[in-house]
């Protein structure tokens, strides 16, 4: 790989190829990575000047360096963020020390009982990286409110009266999500400490039902007009609006969630046979049909969109250094859609409760459509006969008297 022609002396000269080739593999163009070379050519010349060597650049040396550049009157590159993508291949190169003036801080008793549940959620659940978080977030809440000054961990004397008062005290203002989401959180962490002994009674019979009707609620869907609002508001001309399109289409025809879009590879299409590999949640393996239209639309985006990168991703950002989306970048993508087409912002799983609706209306059955959404139990598909409007109608009885 040709390295740009770049002047520069002093202790960077010798990474000036790595770092070019770096900038080139992570999807840098050949200006933005020219600027950064001349950039790394600056900050060794300042270095040398110094009297410093790579390995002395800290976090106090990067900000006195920038402080240097902003005397000398550049107006780019003067923060930490412009010498990121540099500082990153210095560190990966083992030049840089990993932290500066950092203080090794002892974890507390509750981070250390926090964190070892965490591994618990993640190696023997399965869990999303998602619900860890929120899982290990209602934990430490409970735990930093029974050992409010993270003495010693000692669990022996939890019992069910502190288990309702904790419940109690969190939970009110909050929606009845919020409450069943921590509920649920809490009773996995009883059972946790329960199985590694710190409790000698099984807690998760402490924990409260929360008060309300099984499949209560109406799934809120949109109406196809402003699906089709939506999807028409990407502009496929470009790059990231095909990268758009074809995450929306995904969302909207195949009804999957925002973290299965985002954890999508390349190695998950077989385009040979048209089936999508779905990783959902629990480390379930699903195998879907392509649609002709979302495969299309993957299609275009690979090839007139994605950046070559060595990332297998199948969704990258629209900017360098090309990470993978996320499973709050995909959501952030249908907000952006729906602004785009002057609708009020949804989230992704609106368009999931839609693909279902949609489903349901062409003649689907509630069977089908639980395969199709990949639900663990077939009840959590039954909430969608409420909105088959045709068939309650044939179910429906004439009121007495005539019609009201």
């Amino acid at each position: 790989m040709v390295v740009p022609n770049v002047r520069i002396s002093g202790p960077l000269v010798d990474y000036l190829p790595g770092l070019w080739s770096d900038l080139r593999s992570q999807g840098y163009t050949s200006l933005s990575g020219r600027n950064l070379l001349r950039l790394t050519s600056h900050m060794s010349r300042w270095l040398e000047e110094s009297g410093l060597q790579a390995c002395d650049l800290t976090d106090e040396r990067a900000d006195a360096f920038l402080a240097a550049r902003r005397k000398e009157g550049y107006v780019a590159f003067l923060n930490r963020r412009g010498l990121a993508p540099i500082r990153r291949y210095l560190l990966a190169a083992g030049v840089t020390p990993v932290a500066t003036d950092a203080v090794v801080v002892e974890p507390t008793p509750v981070q250390k009982l926090v964190a070892g549940y965490e591994e618990y959620l993640v190696h023997e659940r399965a869990l999303s990286p998602s619900c860890v978080q929120s899982y290990a977030a209602v934990a430490e809440r409970f735990l930093v409110e029974h050992h409010p000054k993270c003495g010693d961990m000692d669990l022996t004397s939890l019992g069910g009266q502190e288990v309702l008062q904790f419940v109690l005290g969190t939970s009110r203002g909050w929606s009845l999500n919020q409450t069943r989401s921590m509920l649920t959180g809490l009773r996995s962490f009883l059972r946790f400490i329960y199985v590694r002994g710190d409790i000698a009674t099984d807690l998760t019979g402490a924990v409260p039902a929360v008060a309300g009707w099984r499949l209560a609620a109406l799934p809120k869907y949109l109406p196809p007009q402003q699906v089709s609002a939506i999807l028409e508001s990407c502009d496929r001309r470009t790059s990231m609006g095909r990268r758009d399109y074809a995450v929306l289409l995904l969302l909207a025809r195949l009804g999957l969630r925002a973290g299965e879009v985002a954890a999508l590879s390349l190695d998950d299409v077989d385009w040979r046979e048209g089936v999508l590999i779905i990783r959902g949640k629990g480390g379930r393996q699903d195998r879907l049909p392509l649609p002709v239209e979302v495969g299309r639309a993957m299609a275009a985006y690979l090839h007139r969109g994605r950046r070559r990168t060595t990332s297998r991703s199948m969704f990258l950002g629209a900017r360098a250094p090309f990470a993978k989306l996320d499973r709050s970048a995909v959501t952030a993508i249908v907000g952006r859609a729906c602004q785009h087409a002057d609708l009020p912002i949804v989230g992704a799983h609106r368009l999931r409760h839609t693909s279902a609706t949609v489903m349901l209306r062409k003649g689907a059955s509630l069977g089908e459509i639980s395969q199709v959404l990949r639900h663990q139990h077939f009840a959590t598909t039954a909430i969608y006969a409420k909105v088959d409007h045709r068939r309650l109608r044939e179910l429906a009885q004439s009121w007495p008297g005539g019609a009201a």
